[in-house]
């Protein structure tokens, strides 16, 4: 069956990495959730996706330049026109926490591209490990060095390479750096391409799958599992897809 993985929790319909996005990818019956982790300036572990402030919350500014109790003033639903009402940033110890009570999968993508946050694999692991969520993570990341880095502290975690243009055979290369599963953008990842990975093994979760059509494609060639902004229509899809 393909898993549907709820992109930065319900992010088409809810203010994106906050605690109500997250349990409405619980509430709709998503298999998993997708986040995003940067480092505070005291170098706590939080959820955002973008590294500047501006697009999500009230204030603007790098999230490396403020330290948790600063963010956690901050409204994360402000994005969403105040429909929400107030929303924090989570940190990744929150969410862990939360996992603890579902039976959600978790891919963390490492926000490590425009700032290397040293240490952020280091930290992301050990909480992980302090959770005991290693069967229930998966780490992806467009830093491909920071996957390496993953897989040497952490071997028993899944990693996975995030990728937008096209790959040559993805399944070896993912499988050179440690990872094992790819997570392409859905334009680097024709038909031939998710099929060969499956024929060999590999699970591909491509991103972003809001369209029905495109759901029902995915759908129809067994793909792993898909990242998706509305996994409530995911679920609907596929619920009537497998009648």
């Amino acid at each position: 069956m393909t898993l549907i993985f709820a992109h930065r929790g319900s992010a088409g319909t809810h203010p994106e990495n906050t605690m109500s996005a997250f349990n409405e990818a619980v509430r709709v019956g998503a298999d998993g959730i997708e986040t995003d982790v940067q480092l505070s300036k005291d170098g706590e572990v939080v959820i955002i996706h973008d590294e500047k402030l501006d697009r999500t919350t009230n204030a603007s500014g790098y999230v490396k330049d403020r330290t948790l109790r600063e963010l956690k003033t901050l409204n994360a639903s402000f994005g969403t026109k105040g429909k929400w009402g107030r929303e924090k940033i989570p940190t990744l110890v929150e969410l862990l926490i939360w996992l603890s009570h579902n039976q959600l999968l978790c891919n963390i993508e490492l926000k490590n591209t425009l700032f290397l946050y040293p240490g952020l694999e280091a930290k992301v692991i050990q909480l992980v490990r302090a959770y005991k969520m290693e069967d229930r993570i998966i780490l992806s990341s467009f830093n491909h060095y920071s996957l390496v880095t993953c897989h040497q502290l952490a071997p028993e975690l899944e990693t996975a390479p995030l990728y937008r243009d096209g790959l040559y055979m993805p399944w070896v290369y993912a499988k050179a750096i440690g990872g094992s599963a790819i997570h392409p953008n859905i334009r680097a990842a024709p038909d031939v391409i998710i099929q060969a990975c499956l024929s060999m093994g590999m699970p591909v979760r491509p991103y972003t799958i809001n369209k029905a059509a495109e759901m029902r494609r995915l759908f129809d060639l067994g793909c792993s599992a898909f990242i998706t902004d509305f996994p409530e229509e995911a679920v609907r899809i596929r619920e009537g897809h497998h009648r």
